[in-house]
């Protein structure tokens, strides 16, 4: 038998975690509250007794795999609780690769704890956040990007959200990454092949072939680091500042682009004093949109603190939506405040009530609208999504990172694809070489929890909600 070289010992090693598995959990896997239903999970070697000692069964029929039965759930008098229908998910065919049992029960709180006290007297553990997807995990039904993909949709709060983290947990990720980890394994066993012979003096890879087999490579990785820019846009939405001064229709405008009367509308000058928010979904991204107080000098103290709020608004935002009144000559308070918001990131100037005469000189780059008539709004609406993500929309391929870790750990590989290409360059050892590109390996590996330690699983699972 030929032993495995390095490339094939690296292209599949089970993650060295120590975790209690063993025994079989059970939790709550709805949502808190009152419902028509609720489900009570178990997984574990035992999850099939342990139900039938809580649940009684009708005598006749045999509880098949994937297949529902009507059982009672019953006290340890054997009175019953509750009318409930028991699925059995026999492994390896269920969720956690383990055997599996999901009890749908009438939805009141009270039932469902008693469900899973009544399992843990059985001899089951209250499950961990995120237990049922370790297993998961650990039993190979997940790879790491895919279990993440669970929590993001689990916590998706847009469609578009919930349809790239469901494309997510098919294996996306681990999909665009194998050709580039399967490239570097074989770069890895040629490299290896040429240290083997180099007391031989026998080439295997001029510099030419070493770099056309790196760039593709590196060009990938770049690229895919770099999508985290929009990633992050769809996983986190961003924050809208809307400014300017009192009586410009801010409150109007915030509104319309909200589709709902949330902020108060008059016309007294100086009606908002304070920021008032709300989250709403533009181009399948999450955005906070920020109404805030009119900008104008005021000795009143409640609108003055409104006033500083406003500045600390365009600071933080992501963009600014700077407000005019066209109907009105631009004020130098405008230009300021545009200059204000220019200064601090990005910004669009708006120019409202465009179904009155224009007085105010609109410069290229404005947008025209009218917040009450609706005039514009959906030119607006393109304008926001194009500037927060000019290569973003809805139609946009859903190739692209949404974690934080996964980022750090493309660009670690990135890092030292870049060095293996200077050590091609300047002609350095071969032994330098390889070092570089099993760094990145390792980083790929981190990536998709082939080499992921214990405290970084733990850190990952502990956000996931318990019965799940």
């Amino acid at each position: 038998m030929v032993p495995a070289g390095p490339a094939a010992r690296y292209a599949t090693r089970p993650p060295q975690i120590n975790l209690q598995v063993s025994d079989t959990i059970v939790a709550i896997s709805t949502p808190p509250g009152r419902g028509g239903l609720g489900v009570v999970r178990l997984s574990g070697a035992e999850a099939r007794s342990i139900a039938e000692r809580v649940l009684r069964f009708a005598p006749a029929a045999e509880w098949k795999p994937r297949t529902a039965r009507v059982a009672e759930l019953i006290d340890e008098d054997g009175r019953v609780v509750d009318q409930v229908v028991a699925t059995w998910f026999a492994r390896p065919s269920s969720y956690t690769a383990e055997d599996v049992v999901e009890i749908s029960c009438h939805g009141a709180p009270v039932v469902l704890r008693f469900c899973v006290a009544r399992a843990v007297e059985a001899g089951a553990r209250p499950a961990e956040p995120g237990e049922f997807t370790l297993r998961a995990f650990l039993n190979g039904r997940l790879d790491l990007p895919q279990a993440e993909a669970v929590r993001d949709l689990i916590e998706a709060t847009t469609l578009y959200q919930a349809r790239v983290a469901a494309e997510q947990t098919t294996g996306a990720l681990s999909r665009r990454l194998a050709p580039f980890k399967n490239q570097l394994c074989d770069l890895v066993a040629l490299v290896e092949a040429g240290l083997d012979f180099a007391e031989d003096d026998l080439p295997v890879a001029s510099t030419d072939d070493l770099l056309s087999r790196l760039d593709p490579v590196l060009e990938g990785i770049s690229r895919l680091a770099a999508s985290y820019d929009y990633g992050k846009l769809v996983h986190e939405g961003i924050a809208l500042a809307i400014a300017g001064r009192p009586n410009v229709g801010k409150s109007s405008l915030f509104n319309r682009l909200l589709e709902r009367d949330r902020a108060i509308v008059t016309e007294v000058p100086g009606t908002t004093r304070d920021t008032v928010s709300e989250t709403a979904t533009l181009a399948g991204i999450p955005v906070k949109f920020i109404d805030t107080a009119g900008v104008r000098a005021s000795a009143d103290r409640v609108e003055s603190l409104g006033i500083e709020r406003t500045y600390d608004a365009i600071s933080e935002a992501d963009l600014t939506l700077v407000v005019i009144d066209s109907s009105m000559p631009v004020e130098a308070a405008d230009t300021g405040l545009i200059r204000h918001a220019a200064e601090r990131g990005r910004h669009l100037v708006v120019a409202n009530k465009c179904d009155l005469p224009r007085r105010a000189a609109i410069e290229p780059g404005w947008v025209e609208v009218s917040a009450l008539t609706g005039d514009g709004i959906g030119a607006l609406r393109e304008r926001i999504a194009d500037t927060i993500a000019p290569e973003g929309g809805v139609e946009r391929e859903t190739g692209f990172i949404t974690s934080l870790r996964h980022e750090q750990l493309l660009l670690q590989a990135q890092a030292q694809i870049e060095k293996a290409r200077e050590a091609v360059v300047r002609g350095e050892h071969h032994d330098l070489l390889a070092v570089d590109l099993y760094g990145a390996l390792q980083a790929i590996d981190e990536l998709t929890g082939a080499t992921t330690a214990d405290d970084i699983l733990n850190r990952i699972f502990s956000t996931f909600c318990i019965g799940k």
